[in-house]
């Protein structure tokens, strides 16, 4: 059993085992062909994808950021070289799979034109869909491109990489503004809460 939860991808496969040996049981193997099977599964990839996304923002806003000025600084370089560049891979790599399977997830239902025209009844849905959107950009395009310099994957000078780091920790906690509604929006298309 040590031997599973001793490494992450035995760890996820044994997950994944469970997971199919409890489908075995309840017999859910043939939804396979049905496309209802598919839009869910579509679904469960979308929010595992969001858990990972949202998981890794709210750690860094929670936890690693407040850290910071309480770690000494000799063991500072640990979380620049080693910490942070693996946080922001899964990071950004979870912002992109929650975009791209939310968009499909979106088609496959057949409201994705009208969720971002905030049509009725896709409101809530839409809503969400533009704070994921706007969240993903700043990932990608100004939370990413900061975290390089401040972490020195890029070199630049030190007035550049304070002001990057300073960039990087406003527009993610803008981000973890905006993943409040966001999270709200994408419940309530569902439940009736908007």
């Amino acid at each position: 059993m040590g031997a599973i939860f001793q490494s992450l991808g035995r760890t996820l496969i044994a997950g994944l085992v469970i997971l199919l040996v409890v489908m075995g049981i309840a017999g859910t193997f043939n939804l396979f062909g049905s496309m209802d099977y598919w839009r869910f599964f579509m679904r469960w990839l979308h929010v595992l994808s969001g858990v990972m996304w949202i998981g890794l923002l709210w750690y860094l806003n929670f936890v690693q950021i407040p850290s910071m000025p309480k770690i000494p600084d000799e063991q500072k370089p640990a979380i620049g070289k080693v910490i942070a560049p693996a946080v922001l891979f899964w990071f950004r790599w979870g912002a992109m799979s929650t975009i791209i399977t939310g968009l499909l997830l979106a088609w496959m239902n057949g409201y994705l034109a009208p969720s971002l025209g905030l049509q009725k009844p896709f409101t809530a849905i839409g809503l969400g869909m533009w704070f994921g959107a706007i969240m993903w950009f700043n990932v990608w395009f100004i939370i990413w491109p900061n975290q390089k310099k401040a972490l020195g994957i890029v070199q630049v000078s030190p007035e550049e990489k304070t002001a990057a780091a300073r960039m990087a920790m406003l527009t993610s906690r803008f981000n973890t503004m905006l993943s409040i509604p966001m999270l709200y929006f994408m419940v309530a298309q569902q439940n009736g809460g908007l």
